[in-house]
């Protein structure tokens, strides 16, 4: 696999993956373009290298006058900074969205703002978002079916990790596309990895998101961190558990700690991700992650 590279998801014929080379980083972040009657791009990258996925669209052989959809899956900009990109560059193409994060894609200033805060260092890696013209975007809700002709895909609200995520189940291919409400996949050492980044991250409700997932038990889950996978109840029963006994590690660390920082520069320096990743990006994540358990914490 390489940055850039188009995959076909197996016993989908009409889906498939590009990988973004999301923070300079293979196998990290996928967006998916489903090759129905109308098609879609199931969410848009962080705006660099949104070429790799106009490219992408070429070698599936969607035309860009064709693209109907373009579909975040939550508006942070790993999945949503490409929006205004894509839209630009694919006329045609309606930009859907949780009804929550429409104002924050016509205008992005206060996603920006919050996604440095969060991000910190990471942000070297993004694009400045453009806009989506407003008459281009609209929003969805838990229960709205997004019409493709000869696929459907059902929306489903998935809040925990953010207020304005969705999960797409495509019907006819039984694939459901997670965002980030089933974890992170990691292919090359199979295993799945919590995501808690501040300021959304709430524990109970990603408990609950995951159940929804089990609920729905689709055939394949496609991560937007990364790539696509059988789905089997031990992972989503496993994920439940990889969540309770990160923010149980979190919370035990800063009680005997009691310094904030210090928990921080603790889980940095234990990643065990730095074979993975590159240990620069490995670092960054560890930092996000625990900041987003301490938030919640706080909040509890």
């Amino acid at each position: 696999m390489a940055i850039g590279d188009v995959f076909a998801v197996d016993g989908c014929p009409d889906l498939h993956y590009v990988d973004t080379g999301m923070y300079d980083t293979e196998e990290y972040g996928a967006v998916y373009i489903v090759d129905a009657e109308e098609p879609a791009l199931v969410d848009t990258g962080i705006g660099t290298r949104y070429e790799n996925i106009l490219d992408a669209l070429d070698e599936v052989g969607v035309a860009r006058d064709d693209l109907a959809y373009v579909l975040p899956t939550h508006v942070h900009l790993d999945h949503a900074g490409g929006a205004g990109y894509l839209a630009e560059a694919c006329p045609n193409a309606t930009v859907l969205t949780h009804e929550i994060g429409v104002p924050h894609l016509v205008d992005p200033s206060r996603l920006v703002a919050g996604t440095k805060a969060a991000v910190e260092s990471q942000w070297q890696f993004y694009a400045e978002p453009k806009p989506v013209p407003e008459d281009r975007i609209e929003g969805l809700e838990d229960g709205d079916e997004v019409d493709l002709g000869d696929h459907t895909l059902d929306v489903h609200h998935a809040p925990g990790h953010a207020p304005h995520q969705v999960m797409f189940h495509d019907r006819t291919d039984d694939v459901l596309f997670t965002a980030d409400a089933a974890g992170i996949w990691i292919p090359s050492v199979e295993r799945i990895r919590q995501t808690s980044p501040p300021a959304n991250f709430d524990l109970e409700t990603c408990l609950d998101d995951v159940e929804t997932v089990q609920d729905i038990e689709p055939e394949t889950l496609c991560f937007g961190h990364f790539g696509p996978r059988r789905y089997e109840e031990p992972l989503m029963d496993g994920y439940a558990r990889v969540l309770e006994e990160w923010v149980a590690a979190v919370r035990e660390k800063r009680a005997e700690l009691d310094d904030d920082e210090a928990v921080i520069d603790y889980f940095v320096a234990e990643t065990g991700m730095a074979t993975v990743w590159s240990e620069r990006k490995a670092r960054a994540e560890e930092r996000l992650n625990v900041r987003g358990v301490l938030a919640f914490l706080d909040e509890q």
